[in-house]
């Protein structure tokens, strides 16, 4: 602990996640300290100055499937009460609810809308949803 550093992945701004992401993992260069001497797969020893690669640390990706946080957001807002928004996500039996009792006499809309603007409610795919508006007010994200 404390004999390397991992740089901070290069984050995509539409889909917020690293910009090198495959298979839902990416991969960011780890520096050793100075004078950290390690051994390779084939038995080399070698010091490291710091300033060259050591080793690749994986990180997992968050998996986003297209759905806008500014557009469910904005959904909600709007057309909440006709169940817009339970219907963006995928939930369709949630939204046709919602158009059938107005978006439950309108409580239902707010509930909605406080839920899904605090990300406790996302895409029924599990996915993860795109932040790209939320970075910009500089809301921060929580996994």
């Amino acid at each position: 602990m404390g004999q390397y550093i991992c740089e901070d992945p290069k984050i995509d701004s539409g889909t917020q996640e690293p910009t090198n992401c495959t298979n839902h993992t990416a991969y960011v260069q780890c520096l050793p300290a100075p004078n950290v001497t390690c051994k390779d797969h084939s038995g080399i020893e070698k010091i490291f100055t710091g300033k060259e690669v050591g080793f690749y640390k994986p990180i997992e990706c968050r998996n986003v499937n297209g759905y806008s946080y500014k557009v469910a957001v904005a959904l909600s807002l709007f057309l909440g009460w006709l169940g817009a928004d339970r219907f963006y996500l995928g939930y369709p039996a949630l939204g046709l609810l919602k158009f059938c009792t107005v978006g439950f006499c309108g409580i239902g809309s707010l509930i909605d809308f406080i839920l899904i603007s605090m990300q406790i409610v996302g895409p029924s795919d599990g996915s993860n949803i795109s932040l790209s508006l939320a970075n910009s007010l500089q809301i921060p994200y929580v996994d």
